[in-house]
């Protein structure tokens, strides 16, 4: 649901190998959904073929959280249509996304959905927006006006919506894992717009690597790999703002809106790829660590030793990079040639 192009490249080797003395081929499913592109990769032994399932999986989801779809459940919520009635996925996002909200002080905040419309980033367009109004929009978000409640969840304040597009694909990427768990493979690899998630591992124990893009603004240039990453039943998601910027009146406008201020975050932080255990979680941490900027990144990191993370940032015109401890024997830069 990102509209911003993803900068995470997939490192696919070696699929096809022997099983028990038999071969055995992995099954890759591939295509267009939630308005970018995903692949699928994984091993059975059955070698069922479950695209009709997941294409299934992502209508529902698009059903539930789709800002692009008018009749979608949070389309419907905004409007303030009262047969609008949240199911499981719309629920579980929400809790997540106050969850984040509350540990990042903010930084990542479910209803900044007006803020993101006003700077042309959002479901609907409004750059024309006078710059003095992004107060009265900030009176418009705030997710401590938010109350769940049986049967789904109130605003206590007129006006405020959500927006789940900084959580949604990493959700995606979970739901379409738990089905593959559900029929019994347990090796695979489910990437949404460069969000991922791997288990298991390939034939003969290879493990899953995914890399990680140098922050290159032109969008024809060939992409490059800043890191290779080691993935061990790990999700893996990757925020910056290099690409999803647009320039008016001079001035550079990148995609990441701060929630305190309503305005385009402006820091030397480039890029954040974070690891957790699920991807829904690494989707919404990549996206504070974007608001918060390189040191405060490092400090949030820090005190949450169940998150990894990768930063790129710019230092007097050069790139530098930072990892967590627990990335070290995980991760490969690549050298300058």
């Amino acid at each position: 649901m990102k509209t911003y192009q993803t900068i995470l490249s997939l490192l696919l080797f070696g699929i096809i190998t022997s099983c028990s003395q038999q071969k055995l081929e992995s099954i890759k499913i591939e295509g267009e959904a939630q308005g970018t592109t995903y692949q699928i990769i994984y091993f059975d032994e059955e070698q069922r073929d479950l695209r009709n399932e997941i294409d299934s999986l992502f209508k529902v989801i698009d059903k539930s959280m789709s800002l692009w779809d008018t009749t979608s459940i949070i389309s419907r919520w905004n409007s303030g249509d009262s047969t609008a009635i949240p199911d499981v996925h719309f629920m579980n996002v929400l809790k997540k996304s106050i969850e984040v909200a509350e540990i990042s002080g903010g930084a990542f905040d479910p209803t900044v959905g007006p803020l993101v419309n006003a700077w042309g980033f959002g479901a609907k367009r409004m750059e024309d927006l006078p710059l003095t109004k992004i107060d009265s929009l900030l009176e418009l978000c705030g997710y401590q006006h938010l109350k769940i409640v049986e049967g789904g969840v109130i605003r206590e304040k007129q006006g405020i919506q959500l927006d789940f597009n900084a959580i949604a694909q990493g959700y995606t990427v979970d739901v379409i894992s738990d089905l593959l768990l559900s029929k019994g493979i347990n090796d695979f690899l489910v990437e949404v717009g460069g969000e991922m998630r791997t288990f298991g591992a390939k034939p003969k124990g290879e493990k899953w690597k995914a890399g990680i893009d140098k922050p290159i603004e032109n969008e024809s240039a060939e992409r490059e790999l800043q890191a290779i990453v080691t993935m061990e039943d790990r999700a893996l998601a990757t925020s910056g703002n290099y690409r999803a910027f647009y320039e008016k009146g001079g001035q550079k406008y990148s995609h990441t809106i701060d929630p305190k201020t309503g305005y385009p975050v402006q820091h030397n932080l480039l890029s954040a790829s974070v690891l957790a255990a699920d991807c829904m979680t690494a989707d919404a941490y990549a996206t504070v660590l974007m608001v918060i900027g390189t040191e405060k990144a490092m400090e949030l990191i820090g005190d949450h030793p169940e998150l990894e993370a990768f930063l790129i940032y710019s230092e007097n015109g050069n790139w530098k990079t930072w990892m967590s401890p627990g990335l070290q024997s995980k991760i490969e830069e690549i050298k300058e040639k």
